[in-house]
């Protein structure tokens, strides 16, 4: 099997990833780029400059503000290897990967320092009905915006709380698609909570009156938007056919072939726990996160977490804490001393600050009510791919099953082809809350290799050979 050796191999094509790169490539470190997707962006500029929509302009201009970025990346001859899938990576920084395409294959990658750059993924959701057909997630449904030019055919009810709520529901409506609610699950508690960040949120540059507008804009487009909504579920038989909730002391219906739910992001750990970094529960954020550095590195030497999946912060952040993983990486393989490093570090970290003074402000307002996080209802469906309910791990935690990994030998729960990402919170939570412990103790699952499924046949396909010369998705020369 072909091995392929780079200084800095960087997994992840958002802006995280990409800062790192353009960073080290700065500093004249060979590079590399793997992503899983056809074009760089990652999720919040997915095809930013390959957009399949006659009018990108809908999505808004903290969208479109990502093709700079981009641009500048393609064309920056950074070696850049699309439709790759890193699916195991050690704490040796020996990397597995399978690319598609023309360039079809397994092959090995090392690296003297790696950067991940995974972002986050959409929080758990688990109310009742929310397996049916008709209900997905607002990030999903604004993933087929991007990528495919897709918008749902329906009038949508949009449920749940946190930022990308109002914002997906704007771009509907930029792009003339009908929602016929907002169902807004923050707490009162909430708005009591966030006062106390509101001078941090007041130096942030232009989020708040970026939220004011986003809910101007919906108030103005006639949208129904209930506040205080609680006990909300989703009925139907074969697929979604409506939405009941409660909100100002009575019970509503609303009739829809068409649920999105969202309540918020949280990092995508699968990759950082798999090689054996250390992780933190982090209660504002009620998530994990890998244990970083200053400069974001992982409690592995050389292995850094860069963007959201180190602590959700947000796009404009994710890419000074790229540029400061790259800086280190940079000083550790002797290409930058330490005054040159921290002298160019110092804009990146005011940036960082600037940008992630928001955050406590946003994280005390839509933190995800108990009822959401963990369900009441016994039979609601927690584990997906094995059909694992809330009663079972509530059942599993009194016959004293102590941790995630317990139930999953009991249930199989987390062993489907989501390996726990859309369960995991939800089963440590619930097992936390039976036997009265912290959820830092309870823990998670334990990760293993392949992050995500790989088949035998793609295994088979070992790369032997270079691809074609010249081809910029190939080996970086």
């Amino acid at each position: 099997m072909t091995v392929k050796h780079v200084d800095l191999l960087v997994v992840g094509a958002g802006p995280a990833g990409i800062a790192a790169a353009l960073e080290a490539r700065a500093h004249r470190l060979e590079v590399l780029v793997v992503d899983e997707n056809v074009h760089p962006g990652g999720q919040i500029y997915r095809n930013v400059s390959h957009s399949p929509l006659a009018n990108p302009d809908i999505l808004g201009s903290d969208y479109l503000r990502g093709r700079a970025l981009v641009e500048e990346f393609e064309q920056s001859g950074i070696a850049y290897w699309p439709q790759t899938l890193a699916w195991q990576i050690g704490a040796d920084k020996r990397v597995s990967v399978t690319r598609q395409g023309s360039c079809r294959g397994t092959l090995q990658i090392e690296a003297k320092a790696i950067v991940l750059a995974g972002g986050a993924q959409e929080r758990p959701f688990p109310v009742p009905g929310w397996t049916l057909p008709g209900v997905m997630g607002v990030g999903a449904a604004q993933t087929l915006l991007k990528s495919a030019g897709l918008a749902p055919q329906a009038p949508a009810v949009l449920a749940g709380c946190g930022p990308l709520l109002y914002l997906f529901a704007w771009q509907l409506i930029n792009a003339g698609i009908e929602v016929r609610a907002i169902l807004d699950t923050t707490e009162a508690a909430g708005y009591r909570r966030a006062l106390g960040h509101l001078g941090g949120a007041l130096r942030a540059p232009g989020y708040l009156w970026k939220g004011w507008s986003l809910l101007r804009a919906i108030r103005r487009a006639g949208v129904r938007h209930v506040k205080g909504v609680t006990a909300l579920r989703v009925l139907g038989a074969a697929h979604a056919e409506a939405v009941e909730f409660s909100a100002g002391g009575s019970t509503q219906r609303i009739e829809t072939p068409l649920v999105l739910l969202h309540q918020g992001v949280i990092p995508n750990t699968q990759v950082t726990r798999s090689i054996g970094c250390e992780h933190v529960w982090d209660e504002p954020q009620l998530c994990w996160r890998p244990r970083l550095d200053a400069w974001g590195e992982t409690s592995l030497p050389d292995i850094f977490v860069a963007g959201d999946g180190g602590g959700i912060a947000g796009a404009l952040a994710a890419e000074p804490s790229g540029r400061l993983a790259a800086l280190q990486a940079a000083h550790r393989i002797g290409k930058l001393d330490a005054g040159k490093r921290d002298a160019r570090a110092l804009a990146q970290r005011h940036m960082l600050e600037r940008h992630g003074a928001i955050r406590p402000f946003l994280d005390a307002l839509y933190r995800p009510a108990d009822a959401f996080r963990r369900p009441a209802d016994d039979s609601t469906v927690v584990c997906r791919c094995e059909e694992v309910s809330a009663g079972e791990v509530r059942q599993m935690a009194r016959l004293g099953c102590v941790g995630p990994n317990q139930t999953k030998s009991f249930s199989r729960c987390g062993m489907g082809p989501c390996q726990g990402r859309f369960c995991g919170l939800t089963v440590a939570e619930l097992l936390a809350e039976e036997q009265g412990r912290p959820v830092a103790e309870v823990g998670y699952y334990r990760i293993r290799p392949p992050i995500k499924p790989v088949t035998l046949g793609e295994l088979a396909t070992a790369v032997t050979a270079p691809p074609v010369q010249g081809e910029r998705a190939g080996f970086p020369k």
